[in-house]
């Protein structure tokens, strides 16, 4: 693995350090010749500092079951799953989740709780919180929490129906850090690009550096990945997919245009196409399921949303010029029922050079994307310096007496 010119052996080593643990955080059980011929380092190196990480607690060096040929088996180096976790939380349109994840991505533990319609995202807090905190009774008194990361969805429906568009309060990260981990402040993204994270490094794009990931739910927004990086915009507010204007004479939109690409393909489109009230959230499977079954008036909804979301994939693909697009949230659904249409409409509009590579695939890590995204984001700190892991976060708070 090569270093920055002019590193320090100090800074080289917890560069290594930080490729060996995120190695086996991401690809799972790694024997130190697979190590050291993946990560380019000397056997000598690979054994220094696999020992390192267990002296640390981070990971286990085990003989393997079974040797595949004579001579001294190499080691097998595993995430401490049980030991090492972070607090990976969601707040969705209508759900508020929490989950206990350990290293190498296992969800230890999972919390839920409805969030009433109109909800402010602040006001999430304390709900969290107690779902932490609930989790928490079970946790051994060895293990060592690393940080904690929050998932919010981009848009919801206030009691009247009407979307509110925004992100995250701005105070979010602070606010959960203070409730729960005695002032280290938890990281906060974006639903689409937390999930898209998910789905490129433990999912059906794993490996794939440069994809875009739509995600739909009461909104459509997108993660989009280029070169391996997630691409966050000014203050985080890049990949607003859902409102980019495809129809200039359609529907007005919640944001205060008219004819953006949500308003298309949205599941109240969805909806308001098969003669649905559009505030119906829980009846969208059922009308995928009736199209399924060959329903004309459902399967005609299915075909008109999924002729508008092969049009801005085009334009996306046009654009963005990806590997993969991945559907996901409730676009994974609709691009299952409607994958020939989708693909009709790409072949039509989109550019040779960049359709001729491109992909279509169906998220794989359903709604636990955006909590194992999560977790990703509160593994960065330990990935990138694992042996000051213990200054990374202390352990979650009690509740005030």
């Amino acid at each position: 693995m090569p270093s920055a010119p002019g590193a320090s052996q100090e800074e080289i080593r917890r560069q290594n350090l930080g490729a060996v643990l995120r190695h086996v955080h991401v690809h799972g059980p790694t024997s130190r010749a697979e190590l050291t011929s993946r990560l380019g380092l000397n056997r000598s190196t690979i054994g220094a500092l696999a020992a390192d990480l267990a002296t640390a607690g981070l990971v286990t060096e085990e003989v393997p079951t079974t040797a595949r040929r004579a001579g001294r088996p190499s080691l097998v180096v595993s995430p401490r799953s049980d030991r090492v976790y972070a607090h990976a939380l969601s707040i969705d349109a209508d759900r508020l989740r929490a989950a206990r994840v350990g290293l190498g991505g296992r969800i230890l533990d999972l919390r839920e709780a409805t969030r009433p319609c109109g909800m402010a995202t602040i006001d999430a807090v304390g709900p969290l919180a107690d779902l932490v905190r609930d989790m928490e009774r079970a946790v051994a008194p060895d293990a060592l929490f690393v940080g904690g990361a929050v998932a919010v969805t981009d848009t919801i429906r206030d009691p009247a129906g009407r979307i509110r568009i925004g992100g995250a309060d701005d105070s979010l990260g602070a606010a959960l850090g203070a409730e729960l981990a005695a002032g280290a402040e938890f990281a906060v993204g974006d639903m689409a690009d937390i999930a898209g994270l998910a789905e490129h490094v433990r999912g059906v794009a794993a490996g794939v550096h440069d994809l875009v990931y739509l995600h739909g739910d009461v909104g459509v927004s997108a993660g989009i990945i280029i070169g391996g990086r997630l691409v966050v915009g000014h203050r985080g507010h890049s990949g607003k997919v859902g409102h980019m204007v495809v129809n200039p004479r359609g529907l007005p939109c919640g944001c205060g245009s008219r004819g953006c690409w949500e308003t298309e393909i949205g599941e109240a489109a969805l909806l308001r196409h098969a003669g649905r009230e559009p505030t119906e959230r829980e009846a969208v499977l059922d009308v995928l399921r009736a199209a399924a079954d060959g329903d004309p008036t459902a399967r005609s909804a299915v075909e008109q949303v999924a002729d508008w979301l092969g049009f801005g994939v085009a334009n996306l693909v046009n654009v963005v010029n990806p590997d993969t697009v991945v559907f996901g949230g409730s676009l994974r659904e609709v691009y299952l029922a409607g994958a020939e249409t989708v693909r009709r409409r790409l072949d039509e509009m989109a550019l040779p050079a960049s359709r001729e590579h491109v992909r279509l695939q169906a998220a794989a890590l359903g709604r636990d994307a955006a909590l194992i995204g999560a977790a990703e984001l509160a593994f960065d700190k330990l990935l990138a310096d694992p042996l000051n892991a213990g200054q990374l976060a202390t352990g979650p708070t009690e509740p005030p007496a």
